[in-house]
């Protein structure tokens, strides 16, 4: 299940995906999000699918990486689904069995809910899979530059987000190597109950604590020595640049979204005559 944890990793590519400059992967990222919030019905669903299902192929992003990262969020995907099911009041009622009322309005907004929540996972993804840690560190402390009129520390927040991102694969792979040394050891984490595992997990907590601040003394180390002060002062290798594709890109983000729109308003309308 660990292994099924592919947030923060980057999988280098050479398509249109990997080169859009990352700020403008950013404003895409969050113009999606706010289209599928805004969508109401099957049919922006369906669109917004299409539209996710075409920049995953631009990126050559394999299929099984994509749902190998859902794995880990299936279960709180099936507790949404389910509290939708039972808990979203209706006028049609479907099965109705004591205090048990299963409605149709319910059954479509579990749906619904179900498919927001994966392809918002989805674009995440997309997001960290087609951009490295470096270029996101680069783009999100550029996006938020007017911030360091008001004294914000800017550059210490992007680079802090960019750890953060970077270390959630690495604490994986550490865990994963506890993991398997315990059970070497007799451990057992997959027989019992929850309780049970829930116990022989705590074996792993201390170790762990103790690898992530040993990691963490040994990047302050290595950042010190090569005598990183915070953003000041500092220059860019690699200066970024909006190019054609970007205006492009951001041309179909608009686009997105005013069809969403223009679709709920226009299937609204109708329903309503």
């Amino acid at each position: 299940m660990l292994k099924d944890i592919t947030l923060g990793q980057f999988f280098p590519g050479d398509t249109i995906v990997h080169r859009l400059d990352p700020r403008t992967k950013l404003l895409l990222m969050i113009t999606y999000i706010t289209s599928l919030f805004l969508a109401s019905g099957f049919i922006e669903f369906a669109f917004l699918l299409v539209i996710l299902l075409v920049c995953l192929t631009l990126s050559k992003i394999k299929p099984k990486a994509v749902f190998r990262g859902l794995k880990p969020v299936f279960i709180i995907i099936c507790f949404t689904v389910i509290l939708n099911i039972f808990f979203v009041p209706g006028e049609t009622i479907l099965f109705q069995y004591r205090a048990i009322v299963i409605t149709q309005e319910g059954l479509i907004n579990a749906a619904l809910m179900a498919l927001r929540f994966m392809m918002l996972i989805i674009s995440t993804f997309l997001l960290t899979y087609t951009t490295s840690p470096i270029t996101l560190t680069d783009g999100l402390e550029r996006m938020l530059n007017p911030l360091k009129k008001i004294r914000l520390p800017v550059h210490e927040f992007a680079m802090m987000m960019s750890i953060a991102l970077r270390m959630i694969p690495t604490f994986i792979e550490e865990t994963d190597k506890i993991m398997s040394a315990q059970k070497s050891r007799g451990a057992d984490f997959e027989t019992g109950g929850l309780l049970k595992r829930a116990k022989a997990i705590l074996p792993l907590i201390i170790p762990l604590f103790i690898s992530a601040f040993r990691r963490a003394e040994e990047l302050a180390t290595a950042m010190e020595s090569r005598c990183y002060n915070g953003g000041e002062g500092r220059t860019k290798m690699n200066v970024l640049r909006f190019s054609t594709k970007d205006i492009v890109a951001f041309l179909c983000g608009a686009l997105v979204v005013t069809a969403v729109v223009f679709l709920r308003h226009y299937l609204q309308n109708g329903a309503t005559v």
